[in-house]
Formats: structure tokens, sequence, C-alpha cells
């Protein structure tokens, strides 16, 4: 089959694509942010404010006020994270030790796992619990957060032994990474918008 220089710039859902073909076509076209996810292609939809933009904000302050509390860690906003040849993401916010798996290329994109990832799931909920899921699993992120907005539910998984295990809150309706001592979120605070509260939660 001959690819056409068209074919090269057009970038559409469910393109079934090698990561090296899907940066090739993302650089050459128009499109805002796409990912690519066991080797198809999805193409983000517009984003409303409430039920994703100002939530996404108040994930990254959340954990912006806590990276800057703890020295040695860098949080990201829609990075390019680089896992596989079938997989290329855009999480909505990272977390990640600098010097631990997650590192960044002479590209400037950060290739292999952060230890956390989160995605604010309002439209996208059916494949970040289960396509993505599965790819943040089988390379290893420690913890993955998906904030299911229509639902208002947070999923907090953790990594044990290979395989996601639900995080649970504890009595005081807390939430507690293993992964990062301190980074504490009050559930009941986040999904009522007491940014005061979320922020007081957490320890160093």
């Amino acid at each position: 089959m001959v690819t056409t220089p068209l074919a090269r710039t057009i970038l559409e859902n469910g393109d079934r694509l090698t990561r090296g073909e899907f940066e090739e076509r993302y650089a050459a076209s128009h499109i805002k942010k796409a990912e690519l996810i066991e080797g198809m292609v999805y193409v983000a939809s517009p984003l409303r404010f409430t039920a994703h933009g100002k939530l996404h904000g108040q994930m990254v302050i959340w954990l912006g006020v806590y990276q800057s509390m703890v020295p040695g860690l860098e949080v990201g906003i829609e990075p390019t994270v680089r896992l596989d040849d079938q997989n290329e993401l855009q999480p909505d916010a990272v977390l990640f030790r600098v010097g631990g798996n997650a590192q960044i290329d002479a590209e400037g994109y950060l290739t292999g796992a952060p230890e956390l990832i989160v995605e604010i799931a309002a439209s996208t909920a059916s494949y970040d619990l289960h396509s993505k899921k599965q790819v943040y699993q089988r390379n290893g992120v420690k913890e993955y957060i998906v904030w299911r907005t229509l639902d208002q539910q947070i999923d907090w998984f953790v990594w044990v032994d290979g395989a996601y295990q639900n995080l649970a809150p504890d009595g005081e309706g807390i939430l507690r990474s293993r992964e990062f001592r301190g980074l504490w979120l009050p559930v009941r605070g986040l999904l009522s918008g007491d940014m005061a509260a979320v922020l007081a939660t957490l320890q160093t």
C-alpha cells in the first residue's frame, strides 16, 4: 500500500498506528490533543469547563501544593508520556520523582511510567477505566486516579504485585497515597469543591 502525503497529515479516531506513525501524523496535523492507546488513535473532544476544566484545575492545584512541600518531585499537566510502541498518552496530570522511573528524554517528552497519573473522566470514563488502566498497569504506573466527574466518584488504584487494587478511604473519608507520604485526599471535600479543606489535609 502506497502512503500518500495527505494520508500522513490526517489523524482520526480509530486509526491503527505505531507510535512512530502516530507522532509523524500528530506533528503534521492541527489537532490539539490526541492519544495512542494500544495502537489505536483517540482524538479528544472539546472539554466543558464544569465537567472537566474546573475540576482538572483543582487536581493540579492539589498536586502542585504537595509538590511544593516535598523536594525531588515534578508535576506535569497533560504531558506526552511515551510508554511503548503502541502507547503514547497525554494524561491530565502526572506526579513523578526526579531520577525515578519516568525520565525526560532528549526531545523533552516523558519516557517511562510516572509514579502517579490522574485522569479527569467525563466523556472518557469508558477507556480511562479500561484500556488506559490496562496500559498504565502493564507499564508499572504505581498509582492511578480517575475522577469520574459525572458520577461524582473518585477511583484510586494502587499497583500491588503487578496488578491494580482499589484504594479505599479511611474512617475519616480520606484517601492516602501509598507511594507518596502525606499525599492525602479528602473525598467529600474534593467533591464539594472545598479546596481549603483539600489542601489543609496534605501532610509533609
